[in-house]
């Protein structure tokens, strides 16, 4: 080597020190995923002790409240702290308001309650978006081409008290109509419900990575047009804050950006913002990218896994929802 030594050029100050060893790795690690980070999303169908895999995401499943309820046991035993839920509903339950959310015995109900009389102890996070309920496969009413806002805000609001009165312990709307938080709050304090939290899916884009949901809630091929006039343009982040902030203003407890690891910037920004309980939701589409790669021995999937989930937490994520909670908890908790 010529010219300058190496600690001339950097002043004797080497990084490479503090990567030395394992005890030492650990001992300044900035960031740290445990299961208590993780929410497990579950998919429902009506019946008992039946399950049906995806095929656009290997290794999930949906099921029967029955099994829902014996999913939460093994989740629970694991320390995850909470699980939500997504129907699959009967095609004949669904029409162009998703009326059958209006039903306190409908699956999604159904399900919480099952999952609570098993173990009372697990959080449970119901979603009152309609899309799994319309024929059409949008989030709301769909009037004369145009997705309703207020009418649809009113049914949310009404769909989240029964919800709440099945036992869920924090609603999670992520329809993004204009006044929805603080429309299901007021529901919910005036049914007796201020204890149930409201998770708002404050910044929810009209992302790509969708597509394996909608196949496992029933609506890839109900979807007439696209929700280009309700999600976020994924171009835009100070739109995102904004969004957020009235969602904050409007009684959320906690926010939520979907999807997850495209949209880093943002979670980053809306912790930044608000200081708040920040959760992200890693999506199928995320999911299944992973798994597809893992299958054909392009990424190791389980270090893959774990690497995405705690970049979730370096952006400055309290919790997060993913497909991957179940399998990461057992990872988690090996010696």
């Amino acid at each position: 080597m010529t010219g300058r030594t190496v600690d001339e050029i950097t002043g004797n100050r080497r990084m490479r020190r503090n990567r030395r060893f394992d005890w030492s790795q650990r001992l300044v690690r900035e960031n740290t995923l445990t299961v208590d980070d993780l929410i497990w999303p579950i998919f429902l169908i009506p019946g008992e002790n039946r399950r049906e895999d995806i095929a656009a995401m290997p290794g999930v499943q949906r099921v029967t409240p029955d099994l829902a309820a014996k999913q939460a046991e093994e989740a629970a035993e694991l320390g995850i702290p909470a699980i939500a839920t997504f129907p699959n509903i009967d095609i004949a339950l669904r029409d162009e308001t998703g009326s059958n959310v209006l039903s306190a015995d409908n699956l999604i109900n159904e399900a919480t309650r099952a999952i609570k009389k098993a173990v009372p102890q697990i959080g449970v996070i119901t979603d009152v978006a309609l899309d799994p309920f319309t024929s059409h496969g949008h989030d709301g009413i769909l009037r004369d081409g145009v997705i309703v806002n207020d009418e649809t805000v009113a049914q949310l609001a009404q769909a989240a008290v029964l919800q709440a009165e099945a036992g869920a312990d924090m609603i999670a709307p992520s329809d993004m109509m204009d006044g929805r938080i603080g429309a299901i709050r007021d529901a919910l304090n005036e049914a007796g419900f201020s204890d149930v939290g409201i998770i708002s899916y404050a910044t929810k884009y009209a992302s790509a990575f969708y597509g394996p949901y909608r196949e496992a809630i029933g609506t890839q091929d109900l979807l007439k047009g696209d929700k280009r006039s309700y999600y976020i343009d994924p171009a835009n982040t100070d739109e995102a804050v904004r969004d957020a902030a009235l969602d904050v203003e409007e009684g959320a407890d906690m926010l939520m950006v979907k999807p997850g690891l495209p949209y880093l910037d943002i979670v980053w920004r809306l912790k930044e913002t608000f200081g708040m309980p920040t959760l992200a939701y890693q999506v199928s589409g995320e999911y299944s990218m992973i798994k597809a790669a893992a299958h054909n021995g392009w990424l190791d999937g389980e270090r893959t896994m774990m690497e995405s989930l705690l970049a979730f937490k370096r952006a400055g994520c309290d919790g997060i929802l993913t497909y991957f909670a179940l399998e990461a908890a057992k990872l988690l908790r090996r010696p």
